[in-house]
């Protein structure tokens, strides 16, 4: 009896998709949208051109690799303009919902939840929206709905025509443990349905720890790992890195027509590792639902002994001539990326308004005011030590100011060894730079925002390396 009705929901989903796709408006078919999710130039949708490869090997471990759409994957969910708002918040008995951007325990409104939403059935509990009214996904770690209350550990955001990977300046920009949203690199349930060659896009991965690198922990384009990555890890893999099949690996020995679809992926864009997992030697995501599951009766010698053949033939890459794009343009990737944020405990400097971190605008907001406030951060937070990003002694760096309305942007910088302020950019109207030297061994950031007056303002900044 159960066969019958797998094949009917299937069939219902392979529909519904097929229904969606050709009913979409425009921006739906497009880069950064609820069906291909970033921008072209996103690692995520582009391609290594003649890559490198490491020699280590990863290892087997208590189970074999695995594809899955089901409890420990992701469901992704699309969002109108006519969905309610809705207000989630923290796991009851916690201390809140863990908002990973501005460091702190606060509900969060989301302000368009479609009433399809779910959490995925494991313990993990992701699940994603897209909202291409906001142009936001919204990605959630252990969502449950408790009565008639969602509740979360945690939230982090990202844009849909983004990176798809967070800068250091925003550092944490979804559930998994990379920083990227759970939907990031998944095989969507209308990819599948399409039974294509390959699919178009690198895929999303985990590595047990005995794969996994414990320094350094994690790579470009990933900003963090693992808590425990320290302690737990025992292998050479960090997290963010790509691994792929070589050229050579021959695919035409797979009979599963599902592992030979990975696989011929794994040859051309390849699988980003995002998180950890205890005891598979890899785990590849496939959107909760979707027809990607290789054995969807169950256990499958054949599948398990092909998934064991592609886990000894993956390497991760450590180089690349060149890089092309989803729309088939060469590109170098570029990590040279923001370093500022405004996060951290805003304490009135002057004026009637305090202005407050907005991690949706990424940027200071003050309400309307006839006359000039100001606010001043000594958290040091402004800087999160992202390993692969930290300043450079003696390299130049240009600060940027982005304020709306009349703001203004001002940051100075105490080098604590020396007992001396070594930078301070005065205060910077909208667009205007300055460029410096940084020479800060133990730097402690001062940041100020001035308000304008009359309308509300923004104020927010960008740190760049100068070329």
């Amino acid at each position: 009896m159960q066969r019958p009705q797998k094949t009917l929901r299937r069939l219902q989903l392979t529909l519904a998709m097929t229904a969606l796709l050709s009913t979409s408006p425009t921006w739906a078919q497009e880069w950064g949208s609820y069906l291909k999710p970033f921008a072209a130039d996103s690692l995520w949708n582009s391609r290594p051109v003649n890559p490198v490869f490491d020699n280590f090997v990863i290892p087997t471990d208590t189970y074999f690799p695995a594809v899955t759409n089901n409890t420990y994957s992701t469901g992704i969910f699309l969002a109108s303009p006519d969905d309610p708002p809705v207000t989630v918040k923290g796991l009851t008995g916690s201390k809140g919902l863990f908002n990973t951007d501005d460091e702190n325990y606060h509900d969060v409104t989301i302000p368009h939840w479609p009433a399809a939403a779910r959490a995925a059935p494991g313990t993990d509990g992701h699940a994603d929206i897209v909202d291409p009214t906001t142009g936001i996904v919204h990605s959630l770690f252990k969502l449950k709905q408790e009565g008639t209350q969602w509740t979360a550990a945690m939230y982090a955001w990202t844009r849909i025509d983004g990176r798809g990977w967070p800068e250091p300046g925003h550092y944490y920009q979804g559930a998994r443990a990379t920083g990227v949203p759970a939907a990031a690199g998944i095989i969507r349930t209308h990819e599948a349905a399409q039974k294509p060659e390959y699919y178009k896009h690198a895929l999303a991965m985990s590595l047990s720890y005995s794969g996994l690198s414990p320094n350094p922990a994690y790579v470009f384009p990933a900003t963090s790992a693992d808590t425990y990555a320290a302690t737990r890890n025992k292998g050479s893999i960090p997290e963010g890195s790509l691994v792929m099949l070589p050229p050579d690996f021959d695919t035409s020995r797979i009979s599963n027509a599902e592992v030979r679809r990975i696989a011929e992926t794994l040859k051309r864009y390849g699988a980003y590792i995002v998180d950890a997992n205890i005891g598979t030697p890899f785990v590849i995501y496939a959107e909760i639902g979707s027809d990607a599951n290789p054995s969807p009766s169950g256990w499958n010698n054949t599948v398990a002994n092909e998934l064991q053949s592609v886990r000894a033939g993956l390497r991760r890459v450590i180089s690349a001539e060149s890089w092309v794009d989803g729309n088939g343009n060469k590109f170098t990737p570029n990590q040279n990326l923001n370093l500022l944020s405004m996060r951290g405990n805003w304490t009135q400097q002057s004026g009637s308004v305090l202005g407050k971190f907005s991690s949706w605008d990424q940027a200071v907001v003050f309400p309307a005011t006839s006359s000039v406030s100001e606010v001043v951060n000594y958290s040091n937070r402004g800087m999160n030590a992202v390993t692969w990003a930290k300043p450079v002694m003696g390299a130049s760096y240009t600060l940027t100011a982005r304020t709306t309305n009349g703001g203004k942007l001002r940051m100075s910088i105490y080098d604590q060894l020396a007992g001396k302020v070594v930078f301070d950019s005065g205060y910077l109207a909208n667009g205007e730079s300055k460029t410096f030297t940084w020479n800060a061994n133990s730097p402690r950031l001062a940041l100020y925002a001035q308000s304008g007056v009359g309308n509300s303002t923004a104020v927010g900044g960008q740190l760049l390396k100068a070329n």
